[in-house]
Order: C-alpha cells, then sequence, then structure tokens
C-alpha cells in the first residue's frame, strides 16, 4: 500500500452524520489526518467522525472565515486539504495529489479544484451541474481563508496558483427545507456584515426590485441549476428569493440598527 501523504484534510461541521461518513472515508486512506472542527452536533457527528479514523475538536461558531482558519493551525501539516462535510473528492483525486508530492513539495503553492454540484441520489454530477472552483490545496505558509464570517475563500499571499483536473462531489442539498433554513441564516449573517461595512448604500430600492428576476434567470440558465429540470427551477427560486432576501435585511437594518 502506498504511504500516506504529508498532508491534513481539514473540515468544519455541525449536525452533519448523514453526510460525513463518505467524505471521510474518501481520503482517510491516503492522507496523513484528517481534522474535523465540530461547533456543537447534537446528531453525533462527532463520534462518526472518530469512528472513522478522525481527529475532532470542539470549537464554537465564531463565522465561516474564522472556524476554517482555526481549523488549519488545529493541523500537524502545512499543506492542506480543505473539504465541506458534504464535499466527497472522486477518486481520481488521489492519484492527482500523489503525482504532485511524488518528487518532493508541489512546484505551486496553491491548487483550485471544481466543486461540482450533484443531488443526493446522483454518484456523479451531470457535465453541466452548476461548479465552482476555488483553491482547496494549499501551503498556509502562502495562503489563508479570509477572516470573513460569510465568505470562505483561500486568500494567497505568495507563491504561484494552478488548477487540477479531478473534481469534487458537492451533495450541498438535502431537501428544500434545509436549503431554505440555512440560506435564511446565511443571508441575516451577511446582511449584518454589509451593514456593519457600512455598504448598505449599494442596496438601494432599484436592486430591491431586481435581485429576484435578475437571479432566478442567473441561477437557471447561467449557473446550470437547469439541468435538474422542474427541481433546479425550484432550487434556483429559493435561491433568488433569499438574494432578494439580503437585500431587504440589509435596508431594513440600515433604517434600524440592530
Amino acid at each position: 500500500m502506498p504511504p500516506k501523504l504529508p498532508l491534513s484534510v481539514f473540515i468544519i461541521c455541525q449536525d452533519e452524520a448523514d453526510r460525513i461518513g463518505p467524505v471521510i472515508r474518501a481520503v482517510a486512506g491516503w492522507v496523513d489526518e484528517v481534522v474535523v472542527v465540530d461547533s456543537g452536533s447534537s446528531d453525533g457527528t462527532p463520534d462518526l467522525a472518530r469512528s472513522l479514523g478522525a481527529r475532532v475538536i470542539h470549537h464554537d461558531w465564531p463565522g465561516y472565515g474564522p472556524q476554517k482558519r482555526y481549523a488549519e493551525m488545529q493541523c500537524r501539516h502545512d499543506w492542506l486539504l480543505n473539504l465541506d462535510a458534504d464535499e466527497v473528492p472522486v477518486p481520481e483525486l488521489e492519484a492527482e495529489v500523489r503525482s504532485l508530492f511524488a518528487a518532493g513539495p508541489p512546484a505551486h503553492q496553491g491548487y483550485r479544484i471544481r466543486t461540482v454540484m450533484a443531488l443526493p441520489h446522483q454518484r456523479r454530477p451531470h457535465r453541466f451541474a452548476p461548479r465552482h472552483n476555488y483553491i482547496r490545496l494549499y501551503d498556509r505558509r502562502h495562503g489563508r481563508f479570509a477572516d470573513s464570517a460569510t465568505h470562505d475563500a483561500v486568500a494567497m499571499h505568495s507563491g504561484t496558483v494552478a488548477s487540477l483536473r479531478a473534481i469534487i462531489v458537492h451533495y450541498s442539498i438535502r431537501n428544500h427545507a434545509d436549503l431554505i433554513a440555512k440560506l435564511n441564516r446565511y443571508s441575516t449573517a451577511q446582511a449584518a456584515e454589509i451593514v456593519g461595512a457600512g455598504k448598505a448604500g449599494r442596496y438601494g430600492a432599484l436592486r430591491a426590485v431586481t435581485e429576484f428576476p435578475v437571479n432566478l434567470l442567473r441561477y437557471f440558465f447561467l449557473k446550470g441549476y437547469w439541468v435538474f429540470g422542474l427541481y433546479g427551477l425550484e432550487l434556483a427560486a429559493i435561491i433568488a428569493f433569499f438574494r432578494f432576501a439580503r437585500v431587504a435585511k440589509v435596508r431594513e437594518m440600515h433604517r434600524v440598527p440592530p
């Protein structure tokens, strides 16, 4: 069996017992450690993660960016692979990452990996499914997660960045109720951050009127939700509504500060 790579995978989570298992299993055989930072699960997520070999740490929720920055510092290695609890790397990712470390440290200091959305019953996503392309594999001596409560992206301060071909399958949808609850929390946090940064003036009446229809079309056609048919239209409408809700919350907070 090939040796494990000098690489730490870290996952932040809360109440993800129904999804985190396949994520840990997908990497446990080829990375040196899996670190799970849990912010207070009540569904057995920490015990499940430990049973699969992960090191589990409790840390109260400070926001997306700060939680990932905390998780970065709990890892033994400088080279990190970040996954969410609903993101399963395809088997091809192991071979590609191994090739990067075959002759020592990788040539670049950060690597983008596409996360491609799939529905719960799909083993592989549709070729035109919604996707993102963020830095997920990186050397923390050259980049860290941004310290933002609502935006969790790696900001590189030195080095170079390349892209990998293998993907991560993103099982982001449990059901409509879960999506609505998550987006409601997220839009409230975003609105508070926008108002706190003094950017409420960008969210005027015109944006309030256009935010829903523009984002409905954007998510369904441009971001690829059409591949899921009528279900995709429902998802696009929910997301578009909460884009509008963010505008409404900003306007309300700006009028009546919390």
